[in-house]
């Protein structure tokens, strides 16, 4: 079984019809995925689509790039919602490689947002780029996180310093293909106890399937790559990995 943690396929311009991308999920033996909400309606979706189909699964959060829109309905929705299918609040955190919104608004809307995750007891879907030396600041502010940085490309010592907070490690399609030899070589050093996949459908296609629309199937493809660059078997690293999202998420 696989488990990709990390999708869109709830979102109103997704390409592929969803009954289509869960069959095709069923072939490829990926038993479970999280509808990542990444504003207030995207959120709205995700639940209901998860609600929907029984091996979908849902997170509510406003991505960084969003926060200048708003974020306290999340907090709302975290409390009255509740669903049986809403395991994690994310995806949530900073950005600096593009300024969507002011760094201030996304620390304040990060801020809320953890303590909406805490009060709620479910984990984090972290997105982080080029802003650690904000983010570990605010992080440590909080106790009790329990959560993932989400589509990790970062440095070896940001990866210790996420598992030395006892982070997972989300891991996408760019593994496939980086051409960065310091991502490469950090990516063989995520413990595989740490280790979670995703697509980020529609995003981020992995090798071969670069050129084509994501979808949650493909996952197979980074699980593959990650059992070759250990020197594990696919099905070792499909247990260990689908245990970790299980075990965070409560799946």
């Amino acid at each position: 079984m696989l488990i990709d943690t990390h999708c869109h396929i709830h979102e109103k311009d997704y390409q592929i019809p969803v009954s289509d991308a869960l069959a095709h999920a069923q072939e490829a033996h990926v038993e479970k995925m999280i509808c990542v909400g990444t504003n207030e309606q995207s959120s709205e979706w995700a639940v209901t689509l998860a609600e929907k189909y029984e091996h979908l699964f849902a997170s509510i959060g406003v991505h960084p790039h969003d926060t200048a829109g708003g974020y306290a309905q999340i907090e709302e929705m975290a409390r009255v919602k509740r669903s049986s299918k809403l395991v994690a609040i994310g995806e949530i955190g900073l950005d600096y490689f593009y300024t969507h919104s002011p760094r201030d608004v996304q620390l304040r809307a990060l801020e809320s947002q953890i303590h909406t995750a805490l009060e709620s007891k479910l984990p984090i879907i972290f997105h982080v780029r080029e802003a650690f030396d904000d983010f570990w600041p605010v992080f440590d502010n909080f106790h009790g996180i329990r959560g993932e940085l989400h589509s990790f490309t970062d440095t070896q010592v940001n990866l210790e310093q996420a598992l030395a907070r006892g982070l997972y490690i989300g891991v996408n399609g760019i593994s496939t293909f980086t051409k960065d030899e310091s991502q490469k070589a950090m990516f063989a050093q995520i413990p595989v106890e740490r280790l979670l996949l995703e697509t980020d459908a529609p995003f981020l296609t992995p090798t071969p399937k670069r050129g084509k629309v994501n979808e949650p199937a493909f996952v197979r493809y980074v699980a593959q790559h990650h059992a070759d660059i250990r020197g594990m078997q696919f099905d070792e690293i499909a247990t260990a990995t689908s245990a970790n999202a299980t075990a965070l998420f409560a799946l």
